[in-house]
């Protein structure tokens, strides 16, 4: 890994060198904190855990030919450690460790970034991203939910000399967790995707949310790119960041489109138009970019998806991109498992949207069930982080969810008892309601609520696992 030799390593981890001088100028060749993806000359990363302290494998991981460790103590022959043949590095906190040693070692590359955050469709809208651009460029993106202050470090470690972009996720929960990230990632273009209703409990509300993303603003090139839902009353207020005019994306539907200020500043506008709905089967539109229009097709379900093809459009253009190459791009990105994703069974057709939720995001689930074109089921479960009105807010979520032509709604979980007082409020004579504690109740009765040929939405927060019961409807 460029720049990462031994001697590198420990001066940018502020750390305290132990192990052969011969080894000093040897770069590692990976770095992880799982002793179990530890290869050859690898640097092992032991950090402490609630339930697992990573010391306790450091033996482990000299057997397996790792070149050097960081931990937070000297190590002994108990830890396998041999002063002749091994290395290690004494630092404080192996946790702030990890991320100067990422933020160092980014800083050797010949790498465009790309950082992403937002309240929803961060996920989504950085699959759409790195689809894109990978038209063009050899692309790394942010695997899985490798977003925050762990899974940003260790992704940027992934980076290798062959790659061009590294497309990164950046999520918070809190104030000042975005300006540590920012410090690692100093992104060259930032794509913020709406300010909504998540992390309340620490954020107090959609303004204290705006603060808190906005903190990368701070921490990206100066001379870098800004990208913006224009249709977000709180993003659409930015109007410069060091100086440089944002760029802002836009439905022409929504009420924020204006049409004359759009048409006085072509240069720094996006927006879609034409757009027709394929239900299931994804989104037709017409992009407008500086200098072309682009035909596109979104595989990816859900009229919302043409926010983040809009995005990608944008981050192409700003990086060289053609109108072609685009659209191209655009018409590849397929769902991802927990995103949307489309999963046939035998009985039913699966939305799989339970990687996480909160309101916005709900409420852009139902519009999409509701397209579909046979008996469709609404699988709901409780969104945490809400703060003092997340009872309101799942309410709110449920009366919304209920005004659409679905069917049947499932609300599993202790605060869904008030998606369930939401749906109930302004449900049809013809729409069915179930409310079960749990997971478990659910599915002892899913053969009396659900129907062969049925359109099944799984929605909940990470934390209620409806992962489980994606698997359990595939049996």
């Amino acid at each position: 890994m460029r720049g990462l030799s031994l001697q590198n390593i420990a001066a940018a981890v502020h750390g305290t060198y132990h192990g052969p001088q011969a080894l000093l100028q040897t770069e590692i060749e990976g770095a992880c904190l799982d002793s179990r993806l530890v290869e050859p000359q690898w640097l092992f990363i032991a950090t402490k855990g609630e339930r697992v302290d990573g010391h306790s494998f450091i033996s482990q991981v000299y057997e397996k030919g790792a070149l050097c460790a960081i931990c937070e103590r000297e190590l002994t022959l108990e830890d396998g450690f041999e002063e002749s043949q091994n290395a290690y590095i004494v630092v404080q906190d192996s946790f702030l460790a990890l991320k100067a040693l990422a933020a160092f070692y980014l800083q050797q590359l010949s790498v465009k970034v790309v950082g992403i955050t937002g309240s929803v469709g961060k996920t989504s809208t950085k699959e759409m991203i790195a689809g894109v651009l990978s038209e063009k460029y050899n692309v790394l993106k942010t695997a899985g939910n490798f977003n925050n202050e762990v899974g940003l470090p260790l992704t940027v470690l992934r980076l290798r000399d062959a790659h061009e972009v590294a497309v990164l996720e950046m999520g918070i929960s809190d104030f000042e967790e975005m300006h540590r990230l920012g410090q690692i990632a100093r992104p060259d273009i930032v794509v913020i995707t709406n300010i909504g209703q998540c992390h309340l409990e620490n954020l107090g509300d959609r303004d204290g949310v705006l603060r808190a993303k906005t903190e990368v603003f701070d921490e990206m090139k100066p001379d870098g790119d800004v990208i913006l839902n224009g249709d977000d009353d709180k993003l659409c207020t930015i109007q410069a960041v060091h100086g440089r005019k944002p760029y802002f994306f836009h439905k022409v539907e929504c009420a924020a489109w204006d049409t004359d200020m759009a048409a006085g500043d072509a240069e720094h506008v996006a927006y879609a138009d034409v757009i027709v709905s394929n239900g299931l089967l994804g989104t037709d539109c017409k992009i407008h970019i500086p200098g072309g229009i682009i035909d596109a097709h979104i595989k990816v379900p859900g009229t919302h998806q043409v926010n983040n093809a809009l995005a990608a459009a944008l981050v192409g253009l700003k990086l060289g991109l053609s109108p072609l190459e685009i659209e191209r791009g655009i018409e590849k990105v397929t769902p991802i498992g927990g995103r949307t994703n489309l999963i046939r069974t035998e009985k039913y057709l699966l939305v799989d949207d339970c990687y996480n939720a909160n309101p916005v995001s709900m409420k852009a689930a139902a519009d999409l069930l509701a397209t579909a074109n046979t008996r469709t089921v609404a699988v709901l479960g409780d969104m945490f982080e809400l703060g003092g009105d997340s009872d309101k807010l799942h309410f709110e979520t449920g009366a919304y969810c209920a005004a659409k032509p679905i069917d049947v709604f499932v609300l599993i979980g202790e605060h869904a008892k008030h998606l369930y007082d939401g749906v109930m409020s302004r449900k049809s004579s013809d729409q069915k309601v179930y409310y079960f504690v749990d997971k478990q109740s659910f599915l002892a009765e899913k053969d009396f609520v659900l129907q062969n040929g049925d359109t099944v939405l799984l929605k909940a927060s990470h934390g209620m696992g409806f992962t489980k019961l994606v698997e359990a409807l595939q049996e």
